[in-house]
């Protein structure tokens, strides 16, 4: 009874490890299909013609996770006066801020635009200047992305934001503003006077290692099964054999008598 009590539980520990391993499997097998999601959105959506702001987003709240990447043209008037920085924003390596400028619309609501990337200054604080968006009625080309959530936490100076979360940046503006996505400049009509802030570079087509992580954690929770059959085999092995059989007593005299002889 013993004997069943202890394997019972090895029984019992291999299998919570197999659960477990499965589940990470699983959660491996979840995040690549998210991934691949991911891949065929910016393949079907990168290079599309633009279309109508409203034909993807008809609400101002409208997030459109399908309509990620896709671009869209729309007119109207930079409000400069409220361009804002994102901070801890890098690119190749360096540090620097993601620059948003609200563009008001002709119907009077506002739309996000990410006009690109400048680095940091002299100063941590702040770039040392950011170019300017072109003056009067201007037509542009974005590609759309979802807000950003809060980050706890963290915070930033007046006239930055720790995160673009797009709801504060409505309440800043104070007017009708689109919460729910974003657009990250294509181009500009008329070009602006100075050179833009530089371009956001094409997301990376990759889904990462995810199905091989899948598989090895698999491949673990199999060989657990296969080391504790390995062991119980190895184990009844050695019971039938039986103990060593016992030197008998005339074998060891005899093995005393030729170590005594050797020592003269």
């Amino acid at each position: 009874m013993s004997w069943l009590r202890r394997w019972g539980g090895y029984v019992a520990l291999t299998v919570v490890f197999a659960v477990a391993c499965g589940l990470l499997s699983w959660w491996q097998w979840a995040r690549r299909a998210e991934a691949v999601a991911d891949i065929e959105r910016i393949e079907a959506n990168y290079d599309a013609p633009p279309v109508a702001l409203g034909d993807l987003l008809p609400a101002l709240d409208t997030l459109e996770e399908d309509a990620e990447w896709h671009p869209v043209e729309l007119s109207g008037v930079y409000l400069a006066d409220e361009q804002l920085i994102v901070r801890n924003r890098p690119r190749n390596g360096l540090a620097g801020f993601e620059v948003l400028v609200p563009l008001r619309l002709a119907d009077g609501s506002v739309f996000v635009v990410d006009r690109g990337w400048v680095p940091l200054g002299s100063s941590a604080a702040a770039p040392d200047s950011v170019p300017a968006p072109p003056e009067g009625e201007v037509t542009v080309v974005v590609r759309l992305k979802p807000g950003e959530p809060e980050i706890p936490g963290r915070g930033a100076p007046e006239g930055q934001l720790a995160t673009i979360r797009l709801p504060d940046i409505a309440a800043l503006v104070g007017a009708p503003t689109y919460t729910g996505m974003y657009g990250l400049l294509v181009s500009e009509d008329p070009a602006p006077a100075e050179e833009r802030p530089l371009p956001a570079f094409r997301p990376a087509e990759d889904e990462g290692p995810h199905l091989s992580y899948a598989l090895q954690w698999i491949a673990f929770g199999v060989l657990a099964f296969i080391g504790l059959v390995w062991a119980v085999r190895r184990e009844r092995k050695i019971a039938t054999q039986g103990p060593p059989p016992k030197r008998r007593e005339a074998d060891a005299e005899a093995e005393d008598a030729i170590l005594d002889a050797a020592d003269v």
